[in-house]
Formats: C-alpha cells, structure tokens, sequence
C-alpha cells in the first residue's frame, strides 16, 4: 500500500498528516525534492529535500523521480529510491504532493495507491488559512486560492475525499480508510484459510 494526500495548499495537510503519522508507526513519510527555498521553521531532510534548480534537473535526466512536478514557481519529485527502501523495510510510503503529481501517481501506481483528497471546510477558511500562515505575500496568496479551484476540480480522480474541518474527525476516518484497505481481498497473497 502506498498512500497520497493531496489538497489545495491551506486545506491543512501538514498538520494532518503529522498528526496521522503520530497514530500510525507503519507510517513512513516520504520528504519530496524541492527547489523551493525552505520556510522558517522547515527542516532539510525532515521537510523538503532542498536542492537546486541544476541538481533538480540532473535528478530529472537520472529518472530518480516516479513523478515531479512545477507547481507556483517550483518543481517537486518524489525519488523512486525512497518509495523502494520504505516499502523494502515493511513500511507505508505517505506521500504528501500537490494535485499534479497526485494524478502523476495515481496513472503510475493504480490499485497499489490509496488515494485521498483533503478538502478544506470552505473557501473562505482556506483563504483564512493561506493568511494566517503569514509566509507568503498577497500576490501568491492570490495565485494559491486560483490554483485551488482548478486543483478541486481535480478531486474526482482521487479514490477518497475527507474534509478538514475538525482535526481529530479527519484523522480518524482517514484510519478507517487505512485499515478497510488493510482488508480488501486484493491486499491478502492467498485467503487466510487457504492450504
């Protein structure tokens, strides 16, 4: 099982998968490449992978990403390598990319991805949201909330949609979802009783 988490930007994605990852040891979270510069508070490595424009470019002729994207100003991958090594180690690859990579990984992964679309409580919140962060001028802001809409049209292609109005009630259902996937038959190499 692999599982994606996407949303606009400001639908509180951060938060809930780090409050997800507290519930969850199985779950591995895969720090994306970036060259985006980091923001006060992130750390290189636990984050973002924070590279250059160049480096960025050599990873992309190398084929270590299974997708990337340019997103507001930036491109992001996710290396092939890490999706190996968590997988390799028993562990549940969480992929937290933007909606562009999303679809990227939902045509590469298929029936392996579980696939979840984290919409904010309402679009006045999400801006709230965008606002309150204080990280970004008004400009990006306001290309942030366009994007948005164009990235929720988007949501139909993803397999599960949960709002983020209430923290705890989202990481809960998003439990049930991880473990209703844990059951499906196609997660099983043979039926339990099987000789």
């Amino acid at each position: 099982m692999i599982l994606l988490i996407t949303g606009p930007s400001g639908a509180g994605k951060s938060t809930f998968i780090g409050r997800l990852m507290e519930e969850d040891a199985r779950l591995a979270f895969s720090v994306s490449t970036t060259t985006r510069p980091p923001r006060q508070g992130e750390v290189a490595g636990r984050d973002y992978d924070f590279v250059d424009q160049a480096t960025f470019d050599q990873l992309v002729a190398a084929g270590a990403f299974v997708e990337w994207a340019h997103v507001h100003g930036n491109c992001y991958g996710t290396r092939r390598s890490q999706l190996e090594a968590m997988t390799e180690a028993g562990q549940i690859p969480l992929l937290d990319i933007d909606v562009q990579g999303g679809l990227n990984v939902i045509d590469l992964f298929d029936s392996q991805l579980v696939s979840v679309f984290l919409f904010p409580p309402s679009w006045g919140e999400l801006e709230r949201r965008l606002v309150s962060r204080n990280t970004d001028a008004l400009e990006t802001i306001a290309t942030r909330l366009k994007n948005a809409r164009h990235e929720v049209a988007q949501a139909g292609r993803y397999r599960f949609w949960l709002v983020n109005d209430d923290l705890e009630t989202a990481v809960a259902r998003m439990q049930a979802i991880i473990t209703a996937e844990e059951c499906r038959r196609e997660a099983w190499s043979q039926p339990p009783l099987a000789d």
